[in-house]
């Protein structure tokens, strides 16, 4: 089984990616051009998406993430600028309706509404045409930053994200005062287009196109979300059993010299394709951001702080199992946000030893995984949402394996089969594991199934 799980990741190729075959025919297609200021501290950007829906709709709706109140407080700013939409037959400026939806007042909201001149039926494309300005915060500990002191800026979730879940519709859910992602979006077929000051590295997801000096280009049949870094990076490329790693460090010097980070992700992609199937991508973008003081996952792209060596094992290989979990199998993050957070550290447990138990877990906490993000920013905060999420589900996880390791490890890489491209919900996990029912118990006593979604 090993065997043929690597030998379709080797097999990867650009124009053929890993699951293809799961790929949503009628998914958006997102164009995207950023264009960096010289001083790095802001982007002016245009997207269009051509969008599909399962149902009708009378009106788009897109997040501006950068909005929220973490970032918000440390400088950073999305506005939408301009707006224009073209059901069939009839294109026309658009007058985005803003509503805060958590972002802290005086500051652009996270909701972003663009109403049709009129609804349109299930299987209907509609095309969208936004601008906006982008504000980076400086020496921000966020996914959007810039750091003056080694010339770099990097950002992800940069621009307004459709958000829409098939057979659901939009996901309107309030960002909250915590950290930790929020997003619900489809995957889409991406390209990305960053101008930026010459001498500069620009570093994207995807498949980079030839292109002239101050103007990159990438391609990605399947990408829920976008991260960018530019600036005074080296570059270290690695052929990691057939995907390409490229790591961005500030040429201002790292803690963890490059070709150790290099071997902590490549032994995590290693570890975690064996145990879950094919990578989920042809390339793997990853950038150390100055101004972060741990990682964040994007699809095909991470983003890392330039942290110490202690710990960089768990670090890492949690980051790459958010590759298949969110990047692959998506979910409402805000919603369900257990469903990739236990899964990946479960799968940073297996694959750099590492070990979480129910007995560990705060007994006030116990019972609570299936909660959302707002009843944990309301109650507890970070810390709480750490050891209520991230640590107990992943010890119900590893408690379940416990029963019939082999047959675990059947399950989680069917799911992961099952669910590529689209957004796993509860019932999802319920059916998957539904012949492991050590496991189910263990998610059922943890509260993951409470009040089903």
């Amino acid at each position: 089984m090993v065997l043929a799980v690597m030998a379709a990741a080797c097999g990867s190729a650009a124009d053929d990616p890993p699951y293809a075959a799961t790929l949503w025919p009628e998914r958006p297609v997102v164009d995207l051009a950023f264009v960096v200021a010289p001083d790095l501290r802001s982007v002016t950007g245009t997207e269009t998406v051509r969008f599909t829906p399962d149902l009708e709709v009378c009106e788009l709706v897109f997040r501006a993430w950068p909005n929220t109140p973490t970032m918000a407080r440390t400088g950073t700013s999305l506005t939408v600028t301009d707006a224009a939409v073209d059901p069939p037959g009839d294109t026309a400026p658009a007058s985005p309706v803003v509503e805060a939806a958590g972002a802290p007042e005086g500051t652009p909201g996270t909701l972003v509404t663009v109403p049709l001149p009129r609804c349109v039926a299930p299987g209907t494309a509609v095309t969208a045409r936004l601008g906006f300005r982008l504000v980076l915060g400086v020496d921000a500990d966020e996914r959007v930053a810039t750091s003056p002191a080694t010339g770099t800026a990097w950002f992800g979730s940069g621009h307004p994200l459709l958000a829409w879940e098939r057979g659901r519709g939009w996901a309107r859910e309030p960002a909250v005062p915590m950290y930790g992602e929020s997003a619900t979006s489809e995957a889409a077929d991406t390209t990305v287009t960053v101008t930026a000051p010459e001498g500069l590295a620009v570093l994207g997801p995807g498949t980079a196109e030839p292109t002239e000096s101050a103007v990159h280009r990438f391609r990605a049949p399947a990408l829920r979300d976008v991260a960018v870094a530019v600036g005074r990076f080296d570059v270290l490329e690695r052929d990691v059993d057939g995907v390409r790693l490229r790591l961005a460090t500030p040429r201002t010097g790292t803690r963890v010299p490059p070709a150790r980070w290099a071997d902590a992700l490549a032994a995590a992609m290693t570890a975690q394709t064996r145990l879950l199937g094919p990578f989920p991508y042809p390339e793997l973008t990853v950038a150390i951001t100055p101004g972060q003081s741990d990682g964040t996952e994007f699809p095909a792209a991470l983003q890392f702080g330039d942290v110490p060596e202690r710990g960089l094992r768990a670090l890492v290989a949690h980051e790459v199992a958010h590759q298949w979990f969110y990047g692959l199998v998506g979910n409402d993050q805000s919603r369900d946000p257990w469903l990739d957070e236990s899964f990946a550290t479960a799968v940073e447990a297996l694959t750099a030893d590492g070990d979480y138990d129910a007995d560990d877990v705060d007994p006030a906490l116990v019972g609570r995984l299936g909660e959302p993000m707002t009843t944990w920013a309301a109650d507890g905060g970070f810390r709480a949402y750490v050891d209520g999420v991230y640590d107990q589900g992943a010890a119900a996880l590893l408690a379940g394996r416990e029963a019939d390791p082999e047959g675990f490890d059947r399950a989680l890489r069917a799911y992961v089969g099952r669910r590529a491209q689209g957004i796993a919900t509860l019932a999802d996990v319920a059916e998957a594991f539904a012949g492991q029912p050590a496991t189910l118990d263990a998610l059922r006593e943890a509260g993951a199934f409470s009040g089903a979604r």
